[in-house]
């Protein structure tokens, strides 16, 4: 690439890792709010969700879409003309720290969108490490003496405030999509639609979303997963 910089990819390996390390992150504002997740714990609760959906809806029965939640940190990819451009943690949901030179380390991140895409694209994704790699870490921290880590996700929240991206790229973190930010000359009538398109444009998906036609079909996800998630 040094002697042939016109042969130089926008995927070229040799783009993933920045330069020196930073002094410090810059805030950024975030072009649509990024808000936190409420829980529930029972059916009672998911019940009367569905019942604020049915009147928020005039009375209309929704469908649902039912993901796996994995559990890392949250993050904001912006892209433009296809290209990989900014990444931003969730932060106060209203600002977050540019995390771009971190993220851009992670491989399953696509610099290049495939296929054809709006000019400004935003999605929003969760940043997270496997157990099996926090075993590999930790192995190594072991050999060297050092104590071993917790658990993945303060592990990845760990990482990504590393200052120094190579030091990032040492660690296998990955990315999963799970959101389209609203974008006016794009047509994404339903969740499951926002998925696939991403899958498309070369995003990981979580694989295993239900689409589910009633809050009944709802719970027996839940019930199902309560029994394989381990």
């Amino acid at each position: 690439e040094q002697g042939h910089p016109e042969l130089q990819t926008a995927d070229s390996p040799t783009r993933r890792v920045g330069g020196a390390p930073l002094e410090g992150f810059e805030t950024v504002e975030h072009t649509v709010p990024m808000l936190s997740i409420d829980n529930t714990y029972n059916e009672e609760e998911l019940r009367k969700f569905h019942d604020r959906v049915v009147k928020g809806l005039g009375g209309d029965e929704p469908e649902y879409v039912v993901e796996l939640k994995l559990d890392g940190v949250a993050m904001s990819l912006r892209y433009e003309n296809g290209k990989f451009a900014r990444a931003v943690t969730r932060g106060d949901g209203e600002r977050g720290d540019d995390v771009t030179n971190n993220v851009r380390t992670i491989k399953s991140v696509p610099l290049e969108l495939k296929g054809k895409s709006p000019k400004t694209l935003e999605f929003r994704g969760e940043v997270y490490m496997t157990r099996s790699e926090l075993e590999r870490i930790n192995k190594l921290r072991e050999e060297a003496g050092e104590e071993p880590l917790a658990n993945p996700r303060n592990t990845t929240a760990g990482t990504l405030k590393q200052l120094d991206p190579k030091q990032v790229g040492r660690r296998r973190l990955n990315i999963s999509a799970y959101e389209v930010v609203r974008t006016p000359d794009l047509d994404l009538p339903t969740h499951e639609a926002a998925l696939k398109q991403l899958g498309k444009w070369g995003f990981p998906v979580e694989a295993h979303y239900t689409c589910c036609g009633s809050i009944d079909a709802v719970l027996e996800q839940c019930e199902l997963w309560m029994e394989k998630r381990g």
